[in-house]
C-alpha cells in the first residue's frame, strides 16, 4: 500500500474538543432512531409479508431514479480522492469505478487509495488523500467512526467527505456530508424474506456478521429479529466472523457449524458474500449439494463472484444487491453539492433480490433507469 506517516496528534487534540456541528447531530439522532427499530412495523404474519416483499423484489423496477433538481458542476479540472476499504473486494471495486466515470463526467480527476483491509491501512489512505489537498473524498465501504478522527481533519481543511457504505444508515453522518447506501434494515429484512418464504415459514438459520462494520451489525441483528417473528423458523446462532478472514475461516466454522446443527441448519444468512465462496469447499466436503441444504443468502451489496454462483447454483442461491454503478454516480453528486454549499438530495436507492430468475447477465447489477444521463442534465455537463 501507498502510505504517508502523518504527525496527526496535534490537530486531533484541537479537533476532538470541537463543538458537534448540525451534520453530527443530525447523524447521531439517525443512527439512535434507527436503533429503536429491528423489524419492520405492523408485521403480524411473517410468511405473507416474506412473500410480499419477495414477490415485490423480483417484480419490482422501481426505486433507481434519482432526483432531477439542478445541481450545476462545480471546480471543473479538480481532483477527488476515492478512499477504499480494500480494493480487493468486488463491492468496493465496481463502486471506485462507477466513481471514476461518473467524475469523468462531472469535470474531475479521480486518486484512488488503497486500505487493503485494515483499519491502519484505512488511516494512512485517508491521511494520504488529505495530503494531496483534494476538492473532495470519497469513503469506499468502511465506517466513518473508525476514522473520526482523520475525517475532522478533512473536515477542518474544509474538504467535503461524503461515503459509500461508511454508516449504518444513508444520508448525514458526524463529519461526512452523505452516507450513500440503501436502507441496510431494508437488505437484512429481504433477505431474511428470502429464508422465511422458501421454506415455507420452517427456517432453521444461522447468522453471520462482522463486528468490525456498524453496518454489517445493524443488518445481521435485523435478519436475526425477522427470523424470530417466525414462530416456525429458529436462529440456531449468530456468527462473528471477519469478512477479511473468510477464507481462512469459513471452512471451519461451517464444518462445525454442520457438526452442531446437523439437519436443523437449513439457511446461512451472511452480511457479505465472501462468506459463502470461502464456505463451498466445507460444503462440498460434507457431501452437502450445491443447491443446499444449507441455502445460502448474502445481505451485502452483490458482486461478480456472487452472481456466478447464484447463476449456477453453486452453494448460494440468492443475495441482496444494491446498484453500486448508480451509487458512485450519486456519491460524485452528493460531493458535487457538498462544495457548492447545498444540501444532501435524499436520495435512497432501493436493493433488489437476485435469485437465478433475476441475476444479471453480467456482474453487476446496474438498472437501466437512465441516472448516468439524469445526472448529466443535473450537472450541465450532458
Amino acid at each position: 500500500m501507498r502510505s504517508i506517516a502523518l504527525a496527526v496528534a496535534g490537530l486531533v487534540a484541537v479537533c476532538g474538543c470541537a463543538s458537534p456541528t448540525v451534520a453530527e447531530v443530525q447523524g447521531s439522532s439517525r443512527t439512535a432512531a434507527a436503533e429503536d427499530r429491528l423489524v419492520p412495523e405492523g408485521v403480524t404474519d411473517v410468511l405473507a409479508d416474506a412473500r410480499e416483499r419477495v414477490a415485490a423484489s423480483l417484480e419490482g423496477r422501481n426505486g433507481f431514479t434519482p432526483p432531477s433538481d439542478p445541481s450545476p458542476a462545480q471546480r471543473r479540472g479538480g481532483t477527488i480522492a476515492f478512499v477504499a476499504a480494500d480494493l480487493a473486494n468486488g463491492g468496493v471495486n465496481v463502486v471506485g469505478r462507477a466513481v471514476e466515470q461518473a467524475a469523468g463526467a462531472i469535470g474531475w480527476r479521480v486518486m484512488v487509495l488503497d486500505g487493503k483491509g485494515s483499519a491502519q491501512g484505512r488511516a494512512s489512505a485517508l491521511g494520504q488523500a488529505i495530503a494531496l489537498r483534494p476538492i473532495g473524498i470519497v469513503l469506499g465501504g468502511f465506517d466513518a467512526t473508525e476514522q473520526a478522527a482523520t475525517i475532522r481533519q478533512a473536515t477542518g481543511a474544509r474538504v467535503p467527505v461524503v461515503g459509500w457504505h461508511a454508516g449504518a444508515t444513508p444520508g448525514p453522518l458526524p463529519g461526512v456530508f452523505a452516507n450513500v447506501t440503501t436502507d441496510p434494515l431494508e437488505v437484512a429484512w429481504l433477505a431474511a424474506a428470502y429464508a422465511v418464504a422458501r421454506s415455507q415459514g420452517r427456517a432453521g438459520v444461522v447468522v453471520l456478521t462482522d463486528s468490525q462494520y456498524d453496518i454489517a451489525v445493524r443488518k445481521a441483528k435485523a435478519m436475526r429479529e425477522y427470523v424470530r417473528l417466525c414462530s416456525g423458523c429458529e436462529v440456531l446462532s449468530y456468527e462473528d466472523s471477519p469478512i477479511a478472514e473468510a477464507d481462512a475461516r469459513m471452512p471451519g466454522l461451517v464444518s462445525s457449524l454442520l457438526q452442531r446443527n446437523g439437519d436443523r441448519l437449513g439457511y446461512l444468512l451472511g452480511v457479505n458474500g465472501n462468506y459463502f465462496g470461502a464456505a463451498k469447499s466445507a460444503l462440498r466436503d460434507a457431501g452437502r449439494a450445491p443447491e443446499g441444504p444449507p441455502v445460502a443468502v448474502a445481505a451485502g451489496d452483490g458482486d461478480a463472484a456472487e452472481f456466478q454462483r447464484v447463476r449456477t447454483g453453486d452453494h448460494q442461491a440468492a443475495t441482496v444487491a444494491e446498484p453500486m454503478s448508480l451509487q458512485g454516480w450519486q456519491l460524485v453528486d452528493e460531493l458535487n453539492r457538498a462544495i457548492a454549499g447545498g444540501q444532501p438530495s435524499g436520495f435512497v436507492a432501493r436493493p433488489a433480490l437476485i435469485t437465478s430468475q433475476t441475476v444479471p447477465a453480467g456482474g453487476v447489477f446496474d438498472p437501466p433507469s437512465g441516472y448516468r444521463e439524469i445526472y448529466r442534465k443535473m450537472w450541465g455537463t450532458s
